[in-house]
């Protein structure tokens, strides 16, 4: 029986060429169904023949897989690294934000209150609450990153797709805000303690407070601890998820759309370049917050003037605030909001995009 040509030649072993009875139309289906591959080659040698192009061309090359654990702890180490960038560039603005949510008759606009906030208590007063910031937003974006990636797959399963590099931009928003609704559990505590701390200066000058301007983080810390328990630290949590959850959808949403924007034919949104990943991750903060902002004024209105006794729930507060102050006070602060989030969340996405590919680089070469 003449054998099929081959470019590699082994020398022969045996008289009985096996593989040319073997090589059918479903070997190859019954190869790469079972639960371990054959190879070709291996197979050659063993039976003293060369390896048949037939099975050659249907063998699919074997690549390296990260382990699910793995790669959960690689998204959530990117998303602190993500966490970090976000606070560094954005502190001051988010700062203003909180005082101008929670006090709107206080200021007369953002430079405003910039300008006072820097007279009245320098630059420490601009970076007031920098640490609880910190703490929120990396275990925020380590949850809310980690919990994507397995929110993918489940929606990837929802949806009957056969991979995750299928999903399209509206499958991974979906995706986006289910990861939310975890990262909202560890978000919660560490912005209450964030937004008092940013609000003290206001909090002491209209007598709603006894602590200092210029308290620790542990000494607010304790002072919720102390007089409402550690249920205290949840004020304002169902604010938070209804901020969260549909922010998110938008946050990822228009970060996905905005990549897609920027592909050229045949390229992969994994192949774009820094310039395009920050200026998507900006677009996708800013849809975060012109979609949620008026829901995130209530919650932050909740949290801190909570420290001067409990509030009403979200929508006792919300149909307060229409009722008594009409419905522009809830966008009090809106313009830092936006101005931060475009460098801010351009440096979150950067940052996780380019730990996440580092790392798992290096997840692949030790497997």
């Amino acid at each position: 029986m003449e054998m099929p040509p081959h470019p590699t030649h082994i020398p022969c072993l045996a008289p009985f060429n096996f593989l040319h009875l073997i090589c059918l139309p479903q070997v190859a289906a019954w190869d790469t169904s079972s639960c371990f591959t054959i190879s070709p080659y291996s197979l050659a040698v063993f039976f003293g023949t060369p390896a048949p192009e037939c099975l050659c061309a249907e063998m699919p090359t074997e690549q390296a897989r990260v382990h699910p654990l793995v790669q959960m702890l690689i998204d959530l180490t990117a998303g602190a690294a993500g966490g970090v960038a976000c606070v560094v560039t954005g502190q001051p603005f988010d700062t203003i934000k909180v005082k101008m949510q929670t006090f709107p008759t206080m200021y007369q606009g953002f430079f405003d209150c910039s300008v006072k906030t820097y007279q009245q208590e320098g630059m420490h007063g601009l970076y007031q609450g920098t640490t609880p910031a910190l703490l929120a937003n990396v275990a925020e974006n380590a949850v809310l990153f980690a919990c994507y990636g397995f929110c993918q797959q489940l929606v990837r399963q929802l949806f009957g797709l056969g991979n995750v590099q299928e999903l399209s931009d509206l499958h991974s928003a979906i995706a986006g805000s289910f990861s939310s609704v975890f990262s909202s559990m560890v978000l919660c505590p560490t912005e209450l303690v964030k937004c008092r701390m940013q609000a003290l200066h206001e909090m002491k000058v209209t007598g709603q407070t006894a602590l200092s301007r210029h308290s620790s983080t542990w000494t607010v810390v304790k002072a919720i601890f102390h007089s409402e328990g550690p249920l205290g630290f949840f004020q304002g949590l169902t604010s938070t998820w209804l901020r969260e959850v549909p922010g998110y959808f938008f946050f990822f949403g228009g970060y996905e759309v905005s990549r897609s924007f920027f592909l050229q034919a045949g390229q992969s949104k994994e192949e774009l370049g820094a310039l395009p990943v920050t200026v998507s991750g900006g677009i996708g903060g800013a849809a975060f917050w012109l979609a949620v902002y008026p829901i995130d004024s209530v919650k932050s209105r909740i949290q801190v003037l909570s420290m001067a006794g409990r509030q009403d729930g979200f929508l006792l507060s919300f149909l307060h605030i229409l009722r008594t102050e009409g419905f522009m006070p809830l966008y009090c602060g809106l313009m830092p909001t936006v101005i931060r989030a475009l460098p801010s969340n351009g440096a979150l996405f950067l940052a996780y995009e380019l730990t996440q590919k580092k790392l798992t680089s290096l997840a692949e070469r030790t497997t």
